[in-house]
């Protein structure tokens, strides 16, 4: 006969509950990241929502007034759904320690387009430097060419080293992606002639940072950011987001490319399709710009027209 089991009483306030969430998630082996992105989420939910309550005694309308008060307050669609991604998550492991049986909907976010480079702002990008510029500009250069050749996460750049790099075959081992798994970033021939030129001018050791600074040592997140943001202004681009170059990679795989969704979401490293999906959808407008060329109809109609051009 199967156990009953009866739910804990519990008098702990909300944030002596997270606390214990916290601990949960650090000895799980979260990254540092993502626990600092659930520390400011809930500092923010802090503001709408008594965190000194008892966990007990939180409501379904509590939490409902909480999200009332962030659209009164004109929060984006988007901060919203991550402090009720970051609450889903609490709730879950709450409700599996048995410490509470509530949990919150994600709010829904609307789709927005996703600010890309166009290709008249990537080929000025991509314009190698003269041999006399500077150790940093040449790292740039190769970076944005690296961002676009591969569409990765700026963290997964940064901890790129040396010895994941094989330019034999084609591809870097990428060993510190989001979600902790070892994948292969794949080069395409461009690409390794210009990290073949960037490392005979780097030099380093195997366990070296590929992207260095100009001493050698690891690229912190906010210097990656400054770095680029000055390299595309003195290449006279206002654009300066390093998230950028993965949605525009992503774009142009799936329009100019013809890329599929499948494919994709390896080269991106999404542990499913959704976020593959989420490009897909809000390129939608892109597909139909582009579907010439991309529809069997049309393509079965040239070659047609080709074969009658023969007789």
């Amino acid at each position: 006969m199967a156990r009953i089991m009866m739910k804990k009483a519990h008098n702990e306030s909300i944030s002596e509950a997270f606390e214990g969430f916290m601990l949960s998630a650090q000895s799980r082996g979260l990254t540092n990241k993502t626990l600092a992105s659930y520390r400011t989420h809930f500092h923010s939910i802090s503001k709408r929502l008594d965190i000194e309550k008892p966990i007990s005694k939180l409501t379904k309308k509590d939490l409902e007034e909480m999200i009332a008060k962030m659209r009164e307050e004109n929060l984006t669609d988007t901060s919203i759904n991550s402090y009720t991604r970051t609450l889903k998550v609490f709730f879950s492991w709450c409700n599996e320690e048995r410490i509470t049986d509530i949990n919150i909907k994600l709010y829904k976010a609307s789709e927005t387009v996703k600010e890309t480079y166009t290709d008249e702002e990537l080929l000025k990008l991509i314009e190698k430097p003269s041999r006399d510029c500077s150790f940093c500009e040449f790292r740039n250069w190769a970076i944005v060419n690296f961002l676009i050749n591969s569409g990765c996460r700026a963290s997964t750049l940064r901890n790129i080293q040396i010895r994941d790099v094989d330019l034999k075959s084609s591809r870097i081992m990428g060993r510190h992606s989001k979600n902790r798994k070892t994948q292969v970033i794949p080069l395409c021939q461009t690409m390794v002639g210009i990290l073949k030129d960037y490392m005979s001018v780097r030099g380093g050791q195997s366990e070296d940072y590929l992207f260095c600074n100009e001493f050698g040592n690891m690229l912190s997140e906010s210097a990656l950011r400054q770095a680029i943001a000055k390299y595309n202004r003195d290449r006279g681009v206002e654009k300066t987001s390093l998230h950028s170059f993965r949605h525009t990679f992503a774009r142009k795989y799936l329009i100019d490319c013809g890329g599929d969704a499948f494919t994709l979401q390896k080269l991106m490293w999404h542990s499913t399709l959704k976020m593959t999906k989420h490009y897909c959808n809000i390129f939608d407008s892109d597909i139909v710009d582009n579907y010439e060329s991309l529809s069997p109809l049309a393509q079965l109609q040239k070659e047609t027209h080709r074969k009658t051009i023969k007789r």
